[in-house]
């Protein structure tokens, strides 16, 4: 009797695990990243000749709410056209039944393996100021992301941002939303160390945009943890944030992302009242070439004094 090796075996499994797309346009390529309610598989679109990117429900076994929900993701990822958010191309259902829908192929890094590469502080603040900026038009379109995380957020390979994974989301005062016949009271939707308190309660009917800005306060103090220069403006940014109250939140992301536009400008933040020294030292670090001027000019005239008194 011959045995397979560990790597064949490996092999077979994924083969028979592969998606059939042949009454679909797309081929098969390979498996991009797996999730608990559907596999992500890269593939070519033979129509338009282009790489995109499938997600495929898991389970054999669909009921009516998997299917529904799948469909809803793809509904809700499409209603946000926004160069933040990864547009959907198509949906449809396999020959097993399974519901997929095609989405644009983002080649690039994850933020948290993004940040593990040492880019600066100011780049950082700028990625993640793109994030608000995406999560902030969801939000003016009535969309809950409620699992922000670095892993659900990509950094293309151009620098672009893009914000992944809307498979929880929900839409605000709308009864067909996919979580609202999914979940119920009790019931932890997000990730640990990513969701907001009322989150953690599974306080699902009181999660509102709020939930939301405290994930974002989160993603902000991962990206901090390495910044020894952060200073105190960024870290009361974060903390504001991640306030375990939500009424004392940013109110928007918009909001959010506007004193990071402060942060980064060197100016005021309304998230951290500064003192006298720390005014007089930002005003500096702002006109540090206004600065530079007035004192080589009094040197020089020192200078002058000096030499017209020898």
């Amino acid at each position: 009797m011959r045995w397979l090796s560990d790597d064949k075996l490996k092999h077979l499994r994924g083969v028979v695990s592969e998606p059939d797309f042949n009454a679909t346009k797309y081929t098969f390529v390979k498996e991009l990243g797996r999730g608990g309610m559907g596999t992500v598989y890269l593939a070519e679109d033979r129509d338009l000749d282009r790489l995109v990117a499938i997600k495929v429900l898991n389970t054999p076994e669909l009921t009516e709410d998997l299917a529904d929900r799948m469909i809803r993701e793809a509904q809700i990822i499409a209603r946000l056209d926004h160069h933040g958010i990864v547009p959907v191309h198509d949906v449809g259902t396999l020959p097993d039944g399974r519901i997929f829908y095609a989405m644009k192929y983002v080649r690039g890094s994850r933020l948290d393996e993004y940040a593990a590469q040492g880019a600066s502080l100011r780049d950082h603040l700028r990625k993640f100021q793109a994030v608000c900026d995406a999560v902030a038009f969801a939000h003016a379109h009535g969309v809950i992301h409620r699992d922000l995380k670095p892993q659900n957020i990509m950094i293309g390979s151009f620098g672009e941002v893009l914000v992944l994974d809307w498979g929880v989301a929900k839409i605000r005062d709308d009864p067909r939303s996919s979580a609202a016949y999914q979940t119920s009271d009790g019931t932890v939707i997000g990730t640990q160390n990513y969701m907001s308190p009322e989150q953690a309660r599974g306080e699902v009917d009181q999660l509102d945009e709020r939930a939301d800005i405290y994930s974002l306060g989160a993603v902000l103090a991962f990206l901090l943890n390495d910044q020894p220069k952060a200073g105190k403006a960024a870290a009361a940014i974060s903390s504001k944030a991640m306030s375990s109250e939500k009424a004392n939140r940013y109110a928007t992301a918009a909001d959010l992302s506007a004193d990071i536009a402060r942060l980064l400008d060197a100016e005021p933040v309304s998230a951290y009242r500064e003192n006298a020294f720390e005014r007089v030292s930002r005003w500096v670090g702002k006109n540090r070439f206004l600065v530079l001027l007035v004192l080589a000019y009094l040197l020089m005239r020192i200078f002058l004094i000096f030499t017209s008194r020898s």
